[in-house]
């Protein structure tokens, strides 16, 4: 996986702004919200890129795979005289299951450090926003480990 410019500079302005006094924090806390949307929204679009590139046989697994979850042993969720879905392999449903955890990770540590700046914003808190600072940081790495658990469907016929 190759480094995003994007996420790069918001790294390196988070590991800047850990030293930042409040009254620095007051006059960059826009500029450091956009520079996290933008990172954000980079990694977001790599991992799109990254999944639209799965082999074909694998986009078509997901997709199945998707509508099982969502139905019960009982076949709710599907429609009546539909086909039955076909049995997923089982190194492509550990492959999916390792994905998902992957981004829910992501996910969890993005949320993490929003919660931990807005709270840092309300309260006028520095400490706090080196935290989000550290959280920011820390997500973007997890969201990049989440694109390479994705990046494995691509290529290699043995996920």
């Amino acid at each position: 996986m190759r480094k995003l410019p994007d996420v790069e500079y918001a790294k390196e302005l988070m590991t800047e702004a850990m030293d930042w006094s409040v009254f620095k924090w007051l006059w960059e806390k826009g500029r450091v919200r956009e520079t996290a949307d933008k990172a954000n929204a980079a990694l977001d679009d790599l991992e799109k890129r990254v999944k639209t590139r799965w082999r074909d046989d694998l986009k078509a697994a997901h997709k199945e795979f998707e509508g099982q979850k969502g139905s019960s042993a009982k076949g709710r969720g599907q429609r009546p005289g539909s086909p039955q879905p076909r049995a997923i392999d089982p190194e492509i449903v550990l492959f999916f299951d390792k994905v998902k955890r992957a981004d829910d990770k992501a996910h969890r540590a993005r949320m993490d450090a929003e919660r931990t700046f807005d709270e840092a914003e309300r309260a006028l808190d520095t400490s706090l926003a080196r935290e989000g600072c550290q959280k920011a940081i820390h997500s973007w790495d997890v969201k990049e480990q989440a694109i390479r658990q994705a990046e494995a469907g691509i290529a290699s016929k043995a996920t």
